[in-house]
């Protein structure tokens, strides 16, 4: 059984409700093992779920070491958007990334 639970952190008032507890853990695991961070990444975009620039961002690398990440794991690059909704959304993601 762990020394202290997400209960009593709430009981404690540390934190409001669990999910705020338990976003904050999942920030600091992150921020631990940035590892994970590439591995999510990587598993998104291996699944179609995120564009290369929102890989990139998740793993906090630039899409050009993404790339690289990304053939290091045999994952095949998509050569871009079908769409042009989608061509935009990429953009619009890249805008965002570099601030």
């Amino acid at each position: 059984m762990p020394l202290i639970t997400v209960k009593d952190l709430i009981e404690a008032k540390a934190y409001e409700d669990e999910r705020s507890a338990l976003d904050d853990a999942l920030r600091c695991l992150l921020r631990c093992r940035p590892e994970l961070r590439e591995r999510v990444a990587v598993h998104q975009y291996r699944t179609g779920d995120v564009s290369l620039a929102r890989a990139a961002y998740l793993a906090g690398v630039s899409w050009r070491q993404m790339r690289d990440i990304l053939q290091d794991h045999g994952v095949p690059l998509r050569l871009g958007p079908e769409f042009l909704d989608e061509a935009r959304e990429e953009v619009a993601e890249v805008r965002r990334h570099l601030g």
